[in-house]
């Protein structure tokens, strides 16, 4: 429950379920939020952010999608992989990307992510909800299931594991609802230089770049929010 004594502190997070990256940088900013537990009180929201936002519907194979990408080998592609895949399992998320593993198109993800914002109160108490939930489970499709995340069937199934309504879910796939909510929220961010992912924004003013690591986070709130709320 939240204390009124405790500063409140908004988290925006701009961030894709294609990026393994932002996985990372959420596990890590867990343990920002435990670090601060009692002293102040969160709220989480998650924006729309497409790494590849003309990747086809049959989505391209993870390791070719790398190379061709970044201009590195499929060696490095590897190697890049190997080390994400520790980093996760030290935080205790699984990736297990096959020989099949697929970058998909994520626009319909933020879809959902959206509508699921959309039903929070803005002032609940607890710093997550539905949402982030959402989020997860999507993370969790891609990345550990290697599951197709832009098939409506698939996105209408994780929606309903996480409480959601899965007939509502699957109308809003075969419509257009929405999907003008998730341009407009990726040009805003655009506009504010947000130009990769993770991207922490802190009380709508302060941005914190990638996944870092918790005490990077627990530097600037000290600093910069706790220290303004004395």
């Amino acid at each position: 429950m939240a204390d009124a004594r405790n500063p409140r502190l908004s988290i925006d997070i701009v961030s894709d379920v294609m990026c393994p990256w932002c996985i990372i940088g959420w596990l890590k900013f867990e343990q920002v939020m435990a670090h601060f537990s009692g002293r102040i009180d969160f709220r989480v929201q998650w924006h729309p952010f497409e790494l590849n936002p003309d990747m086809p519907p049959e989505g391209e194979d993870a390791g070719e999608h790398v190379v061709r990408k970044y201009g590195i080998s499929a060696e490095q592609s590897r190697a890049n992989s190997a080390r994400l895949a520790a980093i996760a399992a030290e935080l205790g998320f699984v990736f297990n990307r096959g020989p099949g593993f697929r970058m998909r198109n994520s626009f319909d993800a933020h879809r959902l992510l959206t509508w699921a914002g959309a039903l929070e109160e803005a002032e609940q108490v607890e710093a997550t909800g539905v949402q982030t939930a959402l989020k997860l489970a999507l993370f969790r499709a891609h990345f550990t299931d290697n599951r197709d995340v832009s098939d409506h069937a698939v996105l209408a199934d994780v929606a309903a594991s996480v409480g959601l309504d899965r007939v509502r879910a699957a109308a809003i796939l075969t419509s257009d609802d929405y999907a003008e909510m998730v341009r407009v929220e990726e040009a805003y961010w655009a506009d504010r230089n947000v130009t990769g992912v993770p991207a922490f924004i802190l009380d709508g003013r302060m941005m914190v770049p990638g996944a870092q690591d918790p005490e990077v986070f627990i530097r600037v709130i000290e600093n910069r929010v706790l220290a303004a709320a004395r």
